[in-house]
């Protein structure tokens, strides 16, 4: 699971517009300006490097200069052919990868196989420092070139075999029935020759294989794309580019567009949502999307962790009133949630409402007993981290501290901690300088209950920001991916969710809508499942 920018930054992180077709439009310049469309977005945490990016702001990005394997369809998420021809297994263990003819890079080199498994390759690499490395983990021989101490034994995974230039293999250390649906995230991209050989100027100007190409990027300031003519794909851009600009405050974003200086707001800020349909009618957009918003506990800090410490956390998510916080802060763009997962996964896809219990249900006399069971607040006081540049995040904070405080009696019992920058906060986090509760909204990666409990949770994934670390939830997991069909493997992964529940490593605090804003120059514009525009469809009147 992504983190998105937008509340924690899952975000992603945090969280693509129009149909893509059965498998997943010109080079332009700036003299096709008024066919530009301009975006707001926010500086990511790391080079635009597929197996570097684990938040929204990088990925956003991402999905605009690559295609991978398979694409998530921007309606059901459902996973589709891209650039696969066909992933076959006899096993659920060894799959062959067969590849679509004729794609290239936009610097005109082939899409082959290396393409493929040499990225991969570098992904893994623990000299590499990937922050998504964990994804090739399912891979034969990604202990040897990723051990958990000490320097890499191989650099290349052993699992992984180029038999020509359109075919190669894949041998997973265990059965994983659900692996192909997991190929069209961004730690899979395939990466040219280029990014191997000039890196450094390849991070200066990425290239890739998607409907647009990087005309500049300048960190700090904006990334202009431009729409690409030798796209092979069916979605290719409805416009001549888009220039993705960085703003460190939301608010401003939401009222540049209200000015007609931008084109498209991504994630309303809750101090404009009550004015958002006044303000935009038809224009603004609010539906549902794989990201959920939780409240991290630092489990690698014995304060957070200790053995009476559990009451601690079930204590203080009771003390939180989520119906009134959604209600007055994010006026029907959030839902308070009962589990780990969302509804947008639905009861095929693992989603099971209600599985918090008592432990999301807003009750002040129990969750003073609880939190006074647990040793009461480490220090005396709790801080919540947060990342100020989306100013959603205050608002939200501040609600959840005044819930809080109003249950204890103390106004001072809960602070919010802002931390100036996303990708501040997020080397912070991931850095685990953070010894108080912290925001976390998590984007899906991919419609299954798989994405939202190992990456968190699993010991060693890729978004386990609170350190949780349990062997009976890892065995589960385990198991859950060794399951001999998809039923079987959703009914393990449950399983794991209902021991994760009680344990409570994070709160889980609301489903979190997709939201948007754009220009009446603009048309074709909607939201996926991931909440995350794909500007590529959006047309220019």
């Amino acid at each position: 699971m992504r983190s998105a920018a937008r509340t924690s930054g899952l975000g992603a992180a945090v969280m693509v517009i129009a149909l893509v077709l059965a498998a997943c439009s010109g080079t332009g310049d700036d003299s096709g300006k008024d066919r530009i469309v301009s975006a707001s977005w926010g500086d990511p945490q790391k080079p635009l490097e597929p197996a570097n990016t684990y938040e929204t702001r990088g990925g956003a990005a991402l999905d605009m200069i690559f295609r991978g394997l398979k694409k998530y369809d921007p309606k059901t998420g459902e996973a589709r052919n891209c650039l696969a021809d066909s992933i076959t297994t006899t096993d659920q263990r060894r799959y062959t990868i067969r590849l679509r003819q004729g794609w290239t890079f936009s610097n005109g080199e082939p899409v082959t196989a290396h393409s493929f498994v040499d990225a991969w390759n570098f992904g893994a690499l623990g000299t590499n420092q990937q922050v998504a490395a964990s994804f090739f983990s399912y891979i034969d021989g990604y202990d040897k070139v990723h051990p958990a101490t000490g320097a890499p034994l191989a650099r290349t995974m052993s699992g992984l075999a180029v038999q020509d230039d359109r075919t190669f293999t894949v041998r997973l250390s265990q059965k994983f029935s659900l692996w192909p649906d997991t190929l069209g995230s961004w730690a899979y991209f395939p990466l040219p020759r280029l990014f191997f050989t000039q890196h450094e100027q390849w991070l200066k100007k990425p290239v890739g294989n998607g409907p647009y190409q990087v005309a500049s990027y300048s960190r700090g300031e904006r990334m202009r794309l431009r729409a690409w003519d030798g796209y092979m794909g069916p979605d290719k851009a409805r416009n001549d580019g888009v220039d993705l600009r960085v703003y460190t405050d939301t608010h401003t974003a939401y009222t540049d567009l209200l000015a007609g200086n931008v084109d498209v707001v991504h994630d309303i800020p809750a101090v404009d949502l009550k004015n958002a349909k006044q303000d935009l009618g038809p224009r603004f957009v609010n539906q549902p999307a794989g990201v959920l918003v939780t409240l991290g506990f630092p489990m690698y800090d014995p304060q957070w962790s200790g053995p009476d410490a559990v009451d601690l956390r079930r204590g203080l998510s009771m003390a939180v009133n989520r119906a009134m916080i959604t209600e007055r802060i994010f006026h029907q763009t959030r839902v308070p949630a009962s589990d780990w997962t969302t509804p947008v996964l639905g009861s095929h896809g693992g989603h099971q409402p209600g599985l918090c219990g008592a432990a999301c249900t807003y009750d002040p006399a129990e969750a003073r007993k609880l939190i006074a069971a647990g040793g009461g607040l480490p220090g005396g006081q709790m801080k919540i981290t947060y990342n100020a540049d989306v100013s959603t995040n205050r608002e939200w904070v501040d609600a959840v501290c005044h819930s809080i405080n109003n249950t204890l009696g103390d106004s001072h019992a809960c602070v919010g901690q802002p931390v100036p920058t996303f990708a501040q906060y997020r080397d912070r986090i991931t850095n685990r300088s953070v010894s108080q509760p912290f925001s976390y909204a998590g984007q899906m990666d991919y419609p299954l209950i798989q994405d939202f409990l190992q990456p968190n949770y699993y010991t060693g994934g890729a978004a386990n920001d609170t350190g949780f670390h349990r062997p009976r939830f890892d065995e589960l997991i385990d198991q859950a991916n060794a399951a001999a069909t998809p039923a079987e493997a959703v009914s393990r992964f449950q399983e794991a969710e209902r021991d994760l529940s009680q344990q409570m490593p994070s709160m889980p605090l609301w489903y979190q809508n997709g939201t948007a804003g754009y220009s009446s120059r603009l048309s074709n514009v909607s939201l996926t499942p991931f909440g995350v525009p794909d500007y590529s469809q959006v047309s220019v009147n």
